[in-house]
């Protein structure tokens, strides 16, 4: 046996033994008997690999405290493996000071071998040697590791083999128990995976390159390495393998020292949640930059949570607000989530068919319960946005780009790009999309080449996933998964086009594990779905009309609130200020033509060029009207307006698909921007990044002050009004022009039910969706006068319709707040009920519930 210093410490003559075929590294620190382990390790290697001197070689780390008690060549243990205090090919490495960890351990193991190959294992051999040939078949390429990483996507994509097999792994990890066990277990951080590299086998050349470039010396070792592995592009797989059974298994190892007086070593929990910290200082760093814009965006709103409202949100906010409030009351109620009176008496609402997002607002109950509809509400804006920018963030550094800042500021173009800070006015369903990137990574691996023979297994399971994710991305909002669907339909086209070859051999795998992400989600939604299409409240579509396509010239002008954006512009330009859709500016649509023709030999680059092209085309509706003339010309959408479910798609919308098409090509320009060079080149990119970013930079959105709620309602007198199973009915009532009492109910803690309402359901025999409650004739009625309209003459037959109006909707009270022409709406319903209404409070209250004259 030799005797080695770890790399770093002063060098001793050491022999080596030329080319080895094996190393095993076992690190040994504070391990009470390591020459029970050396002599299991030598007669298993004897056996299997041969006993010539370049067969194996075991490395043996050892620190400090070790050798002050076992000697400086191991005291009394190892020599009692008979010959191997002379074995040659059994090396003893020291690694300075009394405590080192376990990472320091490994580096210093790894960077002293030799082989071809690098086994890593324990001390106890807690996995048996006998394993070892599962890892060498998958290390070979002949094997089926269960792939756990792919690599980076795109990169990886362009060095597959020509026969569109996937390479050998770099790395096999041998993975022994239940995941979510392990990565919960020691050292009990969630995410950390113990054993990650307990039994793991390397490309020797890789093990050495990764553990070099490493630099923690804990525990986290394991997710840094493999962390560096696959930012390389290589492949990492996993196969299950045995453990040694609970009697058979070497006594836990105990100190062969005694600390350091005045020493005393962190717990390995704090210690390996130092480290990750350490190691994802970076992705933090991004998280926190992205948390910060979405608080800038959103200041006004958490300046004043009670007495704020988003300028721009029209009725969107009161509505949101609902959904939170009527999901905890239902939650709390033990009642079906997917249905409620609580507005549009007497009919109730299909919450399923609404963008309720249950797959939040459930979560986050305890929220509201604590701290109200309000705050659900901004929190979910605020970090749905962040949490969507560091998802695609994820996606671009995972399938794209090597650079962190690269990927950040393409994350960044994706979630804060004009049309998402324009939903962001009250539309959290379409700003909160931290599942799509999820949802097209998962996509994307069941098109990646996989090892032969165990590719079905992880098709399988990437193929459950999907699905698992598209039902969660379904309660959370169906339409953005619906654009995103087609978003990623347009690609796998564009695919086909520039690599006809590797699209179809992605086809069949594809497919399979759509087959299989669909097996997971009709059983999951088989209920929630049927309830929204064919349960109370149903109806078939909504339709927008015309004009809810995007203006040509809405793609190249500046959104509402864009740094260079003009509100009347952009106003005149787009159905309200949530709809802005497109409005990217023209320089930022220049600068990604430009790098599209910078980076066409890139076939994912001309993938996303055709995406994008595709995507600004469709979103001009079925008709296109050309600028400065008369002239309207039949748009692309016109082949999809009548499909089920996107004839209910704003048209407008799709061009949201364009937001991360454009922040991936920012990314890749940046990337590569990065890398010039010239410093005049790199200067010169950066400024045009810049010049076309600076325009579409977001500005916080505007808020003003909140409409009071009636002490009428606060005060709860209400009560002495409405009876269970009745309806309070607002003058005038709400509607999606005016929904104010929406939040009355949720401050009223959804004491009563609502006439009238803001949502989607159906009208008329063909159950077409609109938007609020069928309207009636004394509700349009009372909305005509409230907005200037001259009251009609009193008769007996709007007297009639007044008192069938009020029997429908089971009213208990008709109640006229304080408000425009207030004067005229009370001698309106004076005459048509012929009483006078009783003053309570701020309100005036008319009681007109069964047994009311």
């Amino acid at each position: 046996m030799s005797t080695v210093p770890a790399p770093g410490a002063p060098k001793t003559e050491t022999p080596r033994l030329g080319a080895v075929g094996l190393s095993v590294v076992v690190p040994a620190l504070g391990h009470d008997a390591p020459g029970a382990t050396v002599r299991a390790v030598r007669d298993h290697l004897d056996d299997h690999l041969g006993r010539g001197p370049g067969d194996w070689e075991l490395i043996l780390v050892v620190d400090a405290g070790y050798e002050a008690a076992h000697g400086a060549e191991g005291g009394d243990e190892l020599p009692a493996a008979g010959t191997a205090g002379e074995d040659p090919r059994i090396r003893l490495v020291r690694v300075p000071g009394a405590h080192p960890g376990k990472g320091t351990a490994l580096r210093a193991g790894v960077l002293a071998s030799a082989g071809r190959r690098v086994l890593l294992t324990d001390a106890a051999l807690t996995t048996p040697l006998d394993e070892l040939p599962r890892l060498e078949e998958v290390l070979d390429g002949h094997g089926g590791g269960n792939d756990d990483a792919g690599g980076n996507g795109d990169r990886a994509h362009d060095r597959a083999p020509a026969n569109d097999r996937a390479p050998a792994p770099a790395v096999v990890l041998g993975r022994s128990g239940n995941r979510l066990v392990r990565a919960l277990g020691i050292p009990g951080i969630p995410g950390f995976r113990a054993d990650t590299c307990g039994f793991a086998l390397f490309d020797g050349d890789s093990a050495r390159a990764a553990f070099g470039a490493s630099s923690l010396d804990g525990p986290a070792i394991d997710a840094e390495v493999l962390r560096w592995v696959r930012r390389q592009g290589w492949e990492v797989a996993e196969v299950p393998v045995g453990k040694v059974e609970a009697k058979a298994k070497a006594p836990a190892p105990t100190p062969t020292h005694t600390p350091t007086p005045g020493h005393r070593p962190a717990p390995a929990r704090l210690r390996a949640l130092g480290e990750l910290l350490r190691l994802n200082s970076g992705g933090l760093a991004v998280a926190g930059a992205f948390l910060a814009l979405s608080f800038y965006v959103f200041q006004g709103l958490w300046a004043d949570l009670d007495g704020s409202y988003l300028a721009d949100a029209l009725q969107d906010q009161n509505q949101w607000e609902w959904f939170v409030g009527v999901t905890t009351d239902n939650i709390t109620h033990l009642r079906n989530p997917l249905f409620t009176l609580s507005q549009g008496m007497p009919d109730g609402v299909n919450l399923m068919a609404n963008a309720t997002m249950l797959g939040l607002n459930v979560p986050l109950v305890p929220v509201t319960l604590l701290f109200g509809a309000t705050v659900t509400f901004a929190l979910v804006l605020t970090l749905g946005m962040a949490a969507s920018a560091w998802t695609w963030y994820w996606l671009i550094r995972r399938r794209f780009v090597k650079s962190r800042w690269a990927a950040a500021a393409g994350g960044a173009l994706a979630a804060f790009a004009p049309p998402m800070v324009s939903h962001a006015n009250g539309h959290p369903n379409f700003v909160v999309l931290f599942m799509i990137p999820l949802i097209i990574d998962r996509a994307l691996r069941l098109c990646e080449p996989r090892p032969a023979g165990h590719g079905g297994s992880s098709v399988t399971r990437d193929g459950v996933l999907l699905g698992l994710f598209a039902t969660y991305q379904i309660f959370i909002g169906e339409e953005p998964l619906l654009i995103a669907a087609l978003g990623m339909l347009i690609f796998s086209l564009a695919c086909l086009l520039v690599d006809r070859r590797r699209a179809l051999a992605a086809a069949r795998p594809l497919g399979a594990g759509l087959a299989t992400a669909l097996a997971v989600c009709l059983p999951l939604l088989i209920v929630p779905l049927y309830w929204q299409f064919f349960g109370p409240q149903s109806y078939h579509s909504v339709l927008h009309g015309d004009n809810a396509g995007n203006s040509p010239r809405a793609l190249i002008e500046y959104a509402s609130r864009s740094l260079f954006g003009d509100p009347e512009t952009a106003g005149r330009l787009s159905l309200n200020t949530t709809e802005q859709n497109a409005f990217y500016g023209w320089p930022l649509l220049a600068f990604g033509v430009a790098v599209c023709v910078w980076l066409w030999r890139s076939r994912a680059v001309r993938a996303l060029a055709i995406t994008g092209f595709t995507a600004l085309l469709l979103s001009l509706g079925p008709w296109v009207p050309v600028p400065r003339t008369e002239v309207v010309l039949p748009g692309p959408w016109r082949l999809m307006i009548k499909l089920p479910l996107f004839e209910s798609v704003i048209e407008g919308r799709v061009a949201m698909i364009c937001a991360p098409v454009l922040g991936i090509l920012l990314a890749l320009a940046l990337d590569r921007i990065l890398r010039l060079r010239t410093r005049e080149l790199r200067t010169l990119g950066l400024l045009g990044a810049a010049a076309a970013l600076i325009p579409v930079l977001p500005l916080p959105l505007l808020v003003r002050e909140r409409a009071p709620v009636p002490a009428f309602i606060t005060s709860g007198a209400w009560k002495d009004y409405v009876k269970d199973g009745e309806a309070l009915v607002p003058v005038p009532l709400p509607d999606p022009g005016q929904a104010d009492a929406l939040h009355w109910q949720v401050e009223a803690g959804f004491g009563f039910r609502l006439a009238g309402g803001y949502f989607n359901g159906p009208w008329g025999p063909d159950r077409m969706g609109i938007y609020g409650a069928t309207p009636r004739h004394f509700s349009n009625l009372l909305r005509d006068v409230r907005y200037g309209g001259t009251p009609p003459e009193i008769t007996a037959q709007w007297r009639l319709q007044a008192r069938q109006d009020l029997e429908f909707w089971k009213a208990g009270a008709l109640v006229l707040p304080r408000q425009d022409r207030d004067t005229e709406l009370r001698d309106l319903i004076t005459g048509l009920l012929g009483r006078q209404p009783e003053k309570v409070l701020d309100a005036w209250v008319w009681r007109v519930g069964p047994g009311e004259p």
